[in-house]
């Protein structure tokens, strides 16, 4: 990250613990405007935990988040409800409401925080929904009919809804075949670029991370280690060495040389 500039995320000393277990342990992270920021670690580090601390839907034990330098736990109500309309949120399994189409999913952002009548409720939707390349017709589509990619497509079409500065995917290509996963990879590079999007990411998908990330934060005993996928590969931690120097990332490498 650019020394010079402010974070549009900045966590300092964040401790989370359920019980006697401890997530977060002092952990300390900071993104740059801009950035494709990846998220990773093993199982029980509590990914999702930081995200829901960032976005303040969980309350830290200790520590604080900021975004767009704002101190998250110190909003009002109100100060929330503003912030909130500055970012982008996609979940795992996409979290589309079944009952209803991929354009009323994508205008559920709209008609919460927005009023707009509804001719710009449905040009709003048509145009999120031909950015994330999906065809016209989909949007008067449910849930149900939608393959995987198309759901994940669409799901990022709703979190784009209100234009925001700031995009916070949750394992976005799980479950996706390496084809749809990397065409996945570069519509969100596309995006990246076109709108000038600051992201965060969660992944387990290494392909995805060396393909899209500026940086990568790697949580490891309840802290964050960060840096470039060179600067981490470079990591001595027996974790870091698996993940980034085992059978899957050679397998990885070679595809990518091929």
């Amino acid at each position: 990250m650019d020394a010079g500039a402010e974070p549009v995320i900045r966590v300092h000393g964040l401790v989370n613990r359920f019980g006697r277990q401890i997530v977060h342990d002092g952990l300390d992270m900071q993104v740059a405007a801009g950035e494709i920021f990846g998220i990773v670690g093993g199982s029980g580090t509590g990914k999702t935990v930081l995200l829901r601390t960032i976005l303040g839907l969980q309350r830290p034990e200790a520590g604080a988040v900021e975004l767009f330098g704002r101190a998250v736990g110190e909003l009002s109500r109100v100060e929330h409800t503003d912030l909130v309309q500055r970012f982008g949120v996609t979940f795992q399994n996409g979290a589309l409401i079944s009952s209803l189409t991929v354009a009323g999913n994508v205008q559920l952002p709209l008609r919460e925080y927005r009023r707009v009548s509804n001719e710009a409720l449905d040009e709003q939707s048509d145009l999120c929904v031909a950015m994330v390349g999906l065809p016209a017709e989909a949007a008067g589509k449910y849930p149900a009919q939608l393959s995987g990619g198309m759901t994940k497509r669409a799901a990022l079409a709703r979190a784009l809804a209100l234009e925001p500065a700031l995009l916070f995917l949750d394992e976005p290509t799980s479950g996706l075949d390496p084809i749809s996963a990397a065409a996945f990879d570069e519509l969100l590079l596309y995006l990246h670029s076109q709108l000038g999007l600051t992201v965060v990411m969660i992944t387990h998908d290494l392909d995805t991370l060396l393909r899209t990330c500026d940086r990568i934060g790697v949580i490891l005993d309840g802290r964050m280690v960060s840096g470039t996928p060179a600067q981490i590969a470079a990591q001595p931690h027996p974790w870091i060495q698996a993940y980034f120097h085992g059978p899957r990332a050679r397998a990885a490498a070679g595809g990518r040389d091929g």
